[in-house]
């Protein structure tokens, strides 16, 4: 058959390293995409310090102390999976809801834990800014993700258009 090892030839390039290589480039970028929209939600409309108002349930929580954007993070985390994350102790339980009550472990997106209570401040949002009920979500992250998927799948769509067409020989 004519042209069968070129189009073998033009295969085995699609599926080397360079394509990891072009994925991996595409799945950081649409990390940072993901954390800038989910530090760009938390600061939307918010008001820091004394005149603080908590986010209604269902709704990316208000910017107060800065803990939870300062530690939203993006990073490779290996060939073809990227992760974004907060490493704010009551990350998880903002984007989840929290059934905890304060003074107790909580964990966060990490996998850190803290003990919450009131010489803890500001870090235990159940006990200063939400009492001793539960905690309805204020996602921010699925969101975030949700907002920039359509926009990582374009990136995608273009690195690999540009592999095809470097492939042939």
């Amino acid at each position: 058959m004519k042209g069968r090892q070129k189009h073998a030839d033009r295969l085995k390039k699609l599926s080397g390293p360079a394509v990891v290589k072009a994925a991996n480039k595409v799945l950081y970028v649409g990390s940072d995409m993901i954390r800038a929209e989910a530090f760009r939600s938390i600061s939307a409309g918010s008001v820091s310090g004394k005149g603080h108002v908590p986010s209604n349930p269902g709704e990316p929580p208000n910017r107060d102390t800065g803990i939870l954007q300062a530690g939203i993070k993006n990073r490779l985390v290996g060939d073809l999976l990227a992760e974004v994350s907060s490493e704010a102790p009551y990350a998880s339980a903002l984007e989840d809801g929290s059934s905890r009550k304060a003074g107790t472990t909580s964990r966060s997106f990490n996998g850190h834990t803290t003990t919450y209570g009131p010489n803890k401040a500001k870090h235990g949002p159940v006990k200063v800014e939400y009492g001793d009920s539960t905690m309805k979500a204020r996602p921010y992250m699925r969101p975030a993700r949700d907002t920039k998927a359509p926009e990582i799948q374009r990136l995608f769509e273009v690195e690999i258009d540009k592999l095809v067409k470097g492939s042939g020989t």
